[in-house]
């Protein structure tokens, strides 16, 4: 696998023990929470204010990379900032205090993702960027199986000690920033003079990103406003067959699928072309949202989240690969950087009228609406957007 270069590695190892850290405490954060006094909606209004956080982020962090010239500050510091928000979470209980340790973990995201994915780009050819995003996208679903596994040996041996766990993710999360130092960076001059851009002003991309790149952003984020939370989708595997163990292995399922595929489905997206991959993939997220409107048995759920591991693969990596080729190397950060903070908005948007529909109408309806846009967005791809045929005409500005 020569087009899987020694950085591309790296940072495939570093995410995978990253997302180590923030599984195993993915599960147990609703409920740690509620022991320390929060109420559910003090949670939602918790994840809600760092998901924004976060998104806005991502796209000022990824503009401020392409005018420093440079990808590795940005990566390193992102991890630390989520390295030490683990334990920090565990340190003192206030809100206030829980409230900063959040932000500081979603900030920390929002500072390596998009400078990571443009590193990513910059590793590849137009011809293999699929591959290496889902090769990475693998590794770093690897860490989500791995996650929920240590954290269900440790609370299996020592019941009740969430506290303690916070202080044990904090491990891998170090580790993870450690591995950064292995990278070797090639810096690069940056399309205009060095400087610190202003907090929003990644927005302004818009006006001068390449035709194909607006032309593409749209269903992708249309597609965003209809993909609520998977929170929504194990709760409903909870609901339905009122076991926390199967809630929790459908979800080790899926991840274990999703990273399984990933990697293949880049191979097939470079062979043949991303759009036809990357619909294919609306179609399986079409199948299990139906699916789940209907699904009444565990063995049903299996089936339903291992399909939805294969819509994962084929669209999560491939969808910023896409992104990547309409876009110049100088500006790369940015361009990611604003379809991360659109889709960051529009998921969290997503999640709130997801759930206003399920308290109103039922789970039913929810996942039968998100199903029938997933469809409509699959007919305005594939008559509306061209297959990605990356040239540089379509990158004059």
């Amino acid at each position: 696998m020569k087009y899987i270069s020694r950085t591309v590695w790296i940072l495939s190892l570093v995410s995978m023990v990253a997302d180590i850290a923030s599984e195993m405490l993915y599960p147990v954060i609703p409920v740690y929470l509620k022991n320390i006094g929060f109420s559910v909606l003090l949670i939602g209004i918790l994840e809600g204010v760092a998901e924004a956080t976060a998104g806005l982020s991502k796209g000022y962090f990824g503009n401020w990379s392409d005018k420093a010239g440079r990808r590795l500050p940005f990566i390193r510091l992102g991890y630390f900032l989520s390295a030490v928000s683990k334990p920090m979470m565990a340190m003192i209980i206030n809100p206030v205090w829980i409230f900063f340790s959040r932000t500081t973990d979603r900030i920390g995201k929002g500072l390596r993702t998009a400078p990571r994915d443009a590193l990513l780009s910059a590793e590849a050819t137009p011809e293999t960027k699929a591959r290496v995003f889902s090769f990475h996208r693998g590794w770093d679903t690897l860490g989500a199986v791995f996650g929920p596994v240590i954290a269900l040996l440790f609370l299996h041996f020592y019941p009740g000690e969430l506290s303690t766990l916070f202080y044990i993710a904090f491990i891998p999360g170090i580790i993870a920033v450690l591995f950064t130092y292995f990278i070797k960076e090639k810096p690069f001059i940056p399309k205009v003079k060095k400087s610190t851009p202003g907090f929003l002003s990644f927005f302004s991309y818009w006006k001068i990103a390449s035709p194909g790149y607006r032309k593409l952003l749209i269903p992708l984020l249309l597609f965003a406003l209809f993909n609520s939370s998977d929170m929504l989708l194990l709760f409903n595997v909870k609901e339905v067959t009122g076991s926390d163990n199967t809630t929790l292995m459908v979800y080790i399922f899926f991840n274990i699928v999703y990273a399984l595929a990933s990697f293949p489905m880049g191979i097939l997206a470079d062979r043949f072309n991303m759009k036809s991959i990357f619909s294919f993939g609306l179609i399986l997220f079409s199948v299990t949202y139906f699916g789940m409107a209907k699904a009444e048995s565990g063995i049903a759920f299996y089936i339903i989240f291992g399909i939805y591991g294969i819509y994962m693969a084929a669209t999560e990596g491939i969808s910023k690969a896409w992104i990547t080729n309409m876009a110049m190397k100088e500006e790369t950060g940015t361009a990611v950087g604003l379809f991360v903070a659109l889709q960051s908005i529009s998921l969290m948007l997503a999640s709130a009228l997801a759930g206003l529909i399920w308290n109103f109408y039922g789970a039913g309806l929810t996942f039968f609406l998100s199903g029938i846009m997933s469809l409509i967005i699959f007919l305005f791809i594939m008559f509306f957007i061209p297959k990605p045929e990356f040239n540089d005409n379509d990158l004059v500005k």
